[in-house]
């Protein structure tokens, strides 16, 4: 916790000596705790320390085994550190000390490259086997930790960012272009590539092991269980079952010897842990000294002020809420993140929250817990029409018909059966015309995918979708568990999840997210979707929540909208584009389509979702502009 790096020659050439430093020192945040190095001979690594827990306190890293034939980096933390400790005792494993990163060790030492479905908890962690002269690599069941590494055949070398490695000579300084095309079409498929050829990710839930001579061996050791069934047979038995799942969620994650920082935008699913952590801590059940909550104050701008509801929360709970200004950063600030890390720096909505962070950092927290994944996890969709049909339960159908229409209407439902109960389950040929049909009706224009990209990257994006089509399975045991997958494998969220991880290791914090946990995510694999929604969507989590936040908040249907803060450069972003980057980018764009686009993103009256794409390009273009080998495609 919480940056690590390394180099392994499998030819057995020396690291040289500076290397591993250089690369630590480029990430001096994640280590305020001390950064420590390892290097024998053809293997270095090192670790960057932030002691997030008490058994933190005790953890040494780079660790090693007895005879240093085996040694780890880890940036992570484990959840069930308990029972992995009791299992691991009950197998003779010599604990010498209560820290994460030995019971990992331990757990490799006692299972193998088998040791990682003993493990829970967000994590992304290297093991040198002397023994066998491997290199153990393994990152946690959806990615919250990063792990970006390059393998040429001899030379394997990781960290937890990318510019770290684009610091090593023998790594490549060259844009990928398919990813450009990707992020450029917000078409995000690719859970592995990053902008920078070469350069990869580690896929979550998945270990890699790299010996001398072979081709990196990558293995998947988890994936949701489709035809899991909670043990519920009733409405009540549901709401028991979710409330426990996410009640113990919290309490693990929230283990910390210092404050908990909680983000309490007034919404319903950042409330809700607030709450949870809250009517632990009452009960002495939650493993932090203390919580602190923290939201933000947008008054005068009416559609994102969410103060009303995170005070009726505080009052509510009976705990106080800080109420912090939201950083608003320079235009300067983003393209400067963008040359020196050499990634897509924040988006606007996303770093306001860095006020949140110096408030909490201020306050001497170490961990800050937030709400997003809330929306994935615990929203349904009313594809429960087709799972009906497709299990030919009449009897439900009828059930779910009758009801939806005393909170709907007759047409109403009447059009979601047909589109979400029957329309699913036709053949995929006959969707695709039925879709080409209503199109042709409606008049809608035939312009190509992401037009506003120039011909060469729409042929990038369109082979990597169809490429990313053939590689999904339509064997699905319910219908809603598709788009559940589409969540899990979205490499927009993967994206998002890791500029989060690294906007929050800069002010030397943890970043943890209770719905982005392996628990969560298979309860929403395992739980109906007619539980989850019903006339109120979150139907399940919000009664599951009642009694511990107020009706106000539990029955919200709004949500807060940012478009004020993207509004607050769109004068300069417009003129940098026009003026700059359209010159030296026309590779990548058709530049007549981009200007059609940033004109609807640039209309705050009309919000239109090309924002998003307009600070893509914006981003995109600062990375290009600090690397002399861009590409002119």
């Amino acid at each position: 916790m919480s940056g690590i790096a390394g180099i392994i020659h499998f030819d057995g050439q020396p690291v040289t000596p500076g290397q591993i430093e250089t690369m630590t020192a480029a990430m001096p945040y994640r280590g305020p705790d001390g950064i420590k190095h390892w290097r024998r001979g053809h293997v270095a690594v090192g670790q960057c320390m932030l002691r997030t827990t008490p058994e933190s306190l005790e953890e040494t890293q780079p660790l090693t085994n007895e005879d240093e034939s085996l040694i780890l980096v880890m940036d992570g933390r484990v959840d069930n550190w308990q029972e992995l400790r009791r299992k691991l005792l009950a197998k003779s494993a010599v604990l010498r000390t209560r820290a994460d990163a030995e019971l990992v060790l331990r757990a490799y030492e006692t299972w193998g490259a088998a040791c990682l479905p003993h493990v829970e908890g967000d994590f992304a962690l290297f093991i040198w086997d002397a023994r066998h002269q491997l290199a153990f690599c393994a990152r946690d069941r959806v990615g919250n930790k990063p792990f970006i590494y390059h393998f040429d055949g001899k030379t394997l070398s990781f960290a937890s960012e990318v510019h770290p490695l684009l610091a090593l000579p023998w790594v490549p300084e060259q844009m990928n272009p398919t990813m450009i095309a990707e992020y450029l079409g917000a078409a995000w498929n690719s859970l592995s590539e990053t902008l920078w050829t070469g350069l990869l990710r580690l896929t979550p839930s998945h270990t890699m092991v790299v010996k001398h001579g072979q081709a990196p061996r990558l293995t998947r050791y988890w994936s949701p269980d489709l035809h899991l069934i909670p043990p519920c047979k009733s409405d009540q038995e549901y709401i028991e079952y979710y409330r426990s799942e996410f009640t113990d969620v919290v309490r693990r994650m929230s283990r910390s010897h210092h404050p908990l920082a909680i983000e309490v935008s007034g919404g319903l699913d950042s409330s809700a842990i607030f709450a949870v952590a809250d009517s632990l801590m009452r009960q002495g059940k939650l493993p932090a000294t203390q919580m602190d909550g923290y939201t933000l104050d947008f008054r005068g701008d009416e559609n994102a002020d969410e103060l009303d509801y995170a005070r009726t929360v505080a009052t509510f709970v009976g705990r106080p809420v800080h109420e912090v200004i939201p950083a608003h950063m320079p235009l300067e600030w983003y393209s400067d993140t963008a040359r020196v890390y050499r990634d897509l720096p924040d988006y606007p909505h996303g770093s306001v929250g860095l006020s949140i962070a110096e408030a909490a950092r201020t306050r001497g927290s170490r961990v800050l817990m937030g709400g997003t994944g809330g929306d994935e996890w615990t929203g349904g969709c009313r594809l429960y029409y087709g799972e009906a049909i497709a299990r030919r339960q009449w009897a439900e159908l009828l059930r779910i018909v009758q009801r939806d229409v005393q909170a709907e209407g007759k047409l109403a439902v009447l059009s979601m059966l047909i589109r979400q109960g029957v329309f699913p389950l036709l053949p995929a040929g006959v969707r695709h015309a039925l879709r080409k049909i209503v199109a042709m009706a409606r008049n809608k224009p035939n312009r190509p995918h992401a037009a506003w990209l120039s011909p060469v990257m729409r042929r990038h994006l369109t082979a990597r979708s169809r490429d990313t089509r053939n590689a999904v399975s339509n064997d699905w045991p319910r219908l809603g568990q598709q788009r559940q997958w589409t969540c899990l494998v979205d490499g927009y969220g993967a994206l998002a999840r890791e500029l989060n991880e690294r906007r929050y290791s800069r002010m030397g914090l943890e970043w943890r997210q209770p719905f982005w946990d392996r628990a969560i995510v298979q309860t929403a694999f395992s739980t109906p979707e007619h539980v989850r929604l019903r006339s109120e969507n979150k139907w399940l989590h919000r009664r599951a929540l009642s009694g511990l936040l107020p009706e106000s908040v539990l029955r919200r249907s709004t949500k807060a909208e940012f478009s004020v803060v993207f509004a607050r450069h769109w004068g300069d972003l417009s003129r940098l584009t026009e003026r700059h980057v359209f010159v030296k980018r026309h590779s990548w764009l058709d530049v007549k389509e981009f200007t059609g686009l940033m004109k609807s993103a640039f209309d705050v009256d009309r919000q239109e979702w090309g924002t998003g794409i307009v600070w893509t390009l914006f981003g995109l273009d600062a990375i290009a502009s600090s690397n002399s080998s861009a590409p002119t495609y």
